[in-house]
């Protein structure tokens, strides 16, 4: 009887381990199917990851392309502005020089008319003087009682003397050496040339007489009186 036991006993145990077996392997065959159904997935995440990698690189890109079209605009535009600024300032400077050389130019006009005018209308009369006027060549002494006293013999009134005392004043200071180093005029009346008062005589360089005969002469063939002569000089600073 304890044989027959035994003998059972060993069946069983036998059978049980042949179950376990099975069971065993049917987990394990199970474990694999997942692990086999894991791998494909792994691999398409590992796809979509360089995919996503791949579309930043390729934005990354376009927005640098983007920032580096911006920058190339923006220095064409700057290029641009600058050098329409430049051609700007040139065109303003340009005019104001025109404008500038107008004015000039009508001044200049202006005065020419002006020294005209005075030209004819002092040649057209006598210019009355309105100063004090001398009673007789007495009250002058030297260069200037000569001028005064051929001044009246050449037909003039004494009301005259005061304009050719200022006038010859101005010129020479009543001096029958004075010269002018940079025009060549000579003399109390400032003859251009000097030598054109040989008319009146040789003397012409020494004697202040011969000098004062060709400058009434002069005054009164140009101007007709020495106020007349007198008016022109202050309008234009010459006679």
């Amino acid at each position: 009887m304890n044989r027959l036991w035994s003998r059972v006993g060993i069946r069983v145990a036998s059978v049980g381990l042949l179950v376990a077996g099975v069971i065993g392997g049917v987990y394990l065959g199970k474990d694999q199917e997942v692990q086999a159904q894991g791998a494909p997935q792994a691999g398409v995440v590992a796809q979509v990851d360089v995919a996503e990698m791949q579309l930043l690189k390729e934005r990354h890109g376009q927005h640098a392309a983007a920032r580096a079209y911006q920058r190339q605009a923006e220095d064409e535009a700057a290029t641009k502005a600058a050098t329409e600024a430049k051609a700007a300032a040139a065109k303003a400077r340009t005019a104001e020089k025109k404008l500038i050389e107008k004015k000039a130019a009508e001044k200049k006009a202006a005065e020419a008319k002006k020294a005209e005018s005075s030209s004819s209308s002092s040649s057209g009369g006598t210019v009355p003087y309105t100063g004090d006027i001398p009673s007789s060549c007495d009250e002058y002494s030297g260069n200037r009682a000569t001028g005064c006293a051929l001044m009246l013999s050449a037909g003039f009134k004494i009301d005259q003397f005061p304009c050719l005392d200022k006038l010859w004043k101005k010129e020479s200071g009543w001096n029958h050496k004075a010269s002018n180093p940079s025009s060549g005029a000579f003399g109390i009346p400032q003859a251009l040339p000097g030598s054109k008062m040989g008319s009146e005589g040789s003397d012409w360089k020494t004697n202040p007489a011969t000098q004062i005969k060709w400058g009434l002469g002069y005054i009164e063939g140009r101007y007709n009186t020495p106020c007349n002569a007198w008016s022109h000089s202050q309008n234009t600073g010459w006679y």
